[in-house]
């Protein structure tokens, strides 16, 4: 049999082309070779880490089989940070602060949650504590910044002593993320859990005594959805409070004092005390009523708004009567501890003590805007001034549901144009409508309270001072907000 022998040049040709795949059958080899020395490093190294846990002592255990974490975290691109529950006799801050914020984050294996009472406004708030939110080594997925977040509870023996078991966070996330969580994640938690809890109580009220706040809390129903006040200005009011506590970062940004500034101004009864309140519910900001003439020394007057807290609103009430204001200012000589008064007050405002706290409001009331002093009220001090008149149809409606329940009737046109024809304050209308009789005839209430207006009207038209009256009547109809 003859048999065919390739070519020199076709032999050279498959000599050349075995000889060109070396390199890469080498390379092949290579990587095999490497890969394999890592599966056999990671597997001896949980071999080794099972024989240490069956027969190392607990204490030694730890120790060791940290050390292999760290070992096996060489080869991964994840990072895990650890936030222990307490450092010594200290709590830890960020701990307490994520298992709040993880406290909204409901993962669908959530079988028990811990409900508090209901707020001022009638919501519920969720308070999850460990055994709350999940069990031990159960993992919840939070993203942030389109980022996924991995949370996972880990109990262990404390070293002193081996009953006691220490609860522990780890966050773990892809190491190239690492910036992020410290300059955005970790603070934006520390920042929700902040007001996850300020929301989850009542706002609380505190009344000074010389330097000394002391709170209670703050059981005044008023909301904005059940406030007797003109439509346009509870619309203008929600709009300035929600771009006032958004823009953080803008009054950062031009270096001024994060606060707002309202001068409620009207007659008694017209709901300013109920506004403030509102305020207070929809913001759930606490409130500190500031009654200067209870502070004799301005060394009191600066201790107290020194220790006024963040988030919170400064209210000082019947202001031109607090700092000695009962004429206008043009007829009056301020006295030097007043005048000490009113400087203490101004610094808060606008001076250096007003950069020393954030979010704050400051609140001032009066019955007569013409006699304050023009450099308390200016812009920069109270940024809006607010006109609470006398009570208009819409507000005169709100009521009838407030305490009636009622939304329309036979009898509220004739109301609602005595209502428009006269000075009554929706204080003296609420008056008329709590008079129900037992057995709870709102005809005859709304009949009683059109009689009222009916009697108001004739005497305003008897008054001497009509003219001055009518000229207020039409202020009704005009804008009752200044805002800068």
């Amino acid at each position: 049999m003859n048999i065919k022998r390739p070519s020199k040049d076709k032999l050279g040709q498959a000599i050349t082309c075995r000889t060109t795949r070396l390199p890469h059958i080498h390379r092949e080899m290579t990587f095999f070779s490497s890969f394999s020395a890592t599966v056999w490093k990671v597997t001896t190294a949980v071999a080794i880490a099972i024989v240490a846990r069956n027969l190392l002592a607990w204490d030694i255990q730890d120790i060791f089989l940290s050390g292999i974490q760290g070992i096996l975290n060489c080869f991964s691109s994840q990072l895990t940070m650890v936030f222990n529950e307490a450092e010594g006799l200290i709590s830890n801050q960020i701990y307490d602060a994520a298992y709040t914020y993880l406290g909204k984050k409901i993962c669908p294996s959530t079988r028990r949650i811990k409900v508090n009472t209901a707020n001022a406004e009638g919501r519920f708030g969720m308070i999850m504590k460990c055994e709350k939110i999940m069990k031990c080594d159960e993992i919840i997925v939070d993203v942030f910044s389109g980022i996924e977040f991995k949370w996972r509870v880990v109990e262990s023996k404390s070293f002193k002593n081996p009953k006691d078991l220490n609860s522990t966070l780890e966050l773990s996330f892809l190491k190239k993320h690492k910036e992020l969580v410290l300059t955005g994640y970790l603070p934006y938690i520390m920042q929700e859990a902040v007001l996850t809890k300020q929301e989850a109580r009542a706002p609380r009220l505190f009344k000074q005594l010389k330097d000394v706040w002391r709170p209670t809390n703050l059981e005044h129903p008023s909301t904005f959805d059940t406030l007797a006040l003109d439509l346009d200005i509870k619309k203008f009011v929600l709009e300035d409070l929600e771009r006032f506590v958004s823009r953080k970062e803008y009054y950062r940004k031009i270096g001024k004092a994060w606060k707002r500034g309202y001068l409620l101004f009207g007659p008694p009864g017209t709901g300013k005390s109920s506004l403030i309140a509102a305020m207070a519910n929809y913001l759930h900001f606490d409130i500190y009523d500031l009654v200067l003439s209870d502070l004799p020394f301005i060394e009191f007057v600066k201790d107290a708004l020194n220790v006024v807290a963040s988030r919170s609103i400064l209210v000082v009430e019947d202001i031109d009567y607090t700092i000695g204001l009962q004429h206008h200012m043009a007829a009056l000589e301020i006295s030097g501890e007043e005048n000490l008064m009113l400087s203490g007050l101004l610094n808060f405002l606008d001076g250096l003590w007003s950069n020393c706290g954030d979010e704050r409001i400051i609140v001032f009331t009066t019955n007569h805007k013409e006699k304050l002093y023009p450099t308390l009220v200016r812009p920069g001090r109270m940024d809006v001034h607010i006109h609470l008149s006398y009570c208009t149809p819409s507000m005169f409606r709100q009521l009838a549901f407030n305490y009636l329940q009622l939304k329309q009737h036979p009898l509220f046109p004739q109301i609602e144009e005595a209502i428009l024809g006269t000075h009554v304050t929706p204080a003296e209308v609420t008056e008329e409508l709590l008079k129900i009789n037992s057995s709870g005839d709102h005809h005859s209430t709304l009949q009683n309270l059109l009689q009222f207006l009916e009697q108001q009207k004739n005497n305003r038209e008897a008054s001497p001072n009509k003219k001055i009256e009518n000229e207020e009547l039409e202020a009704k109809k005009v804008g009752n907000i200044t805002s800068i």
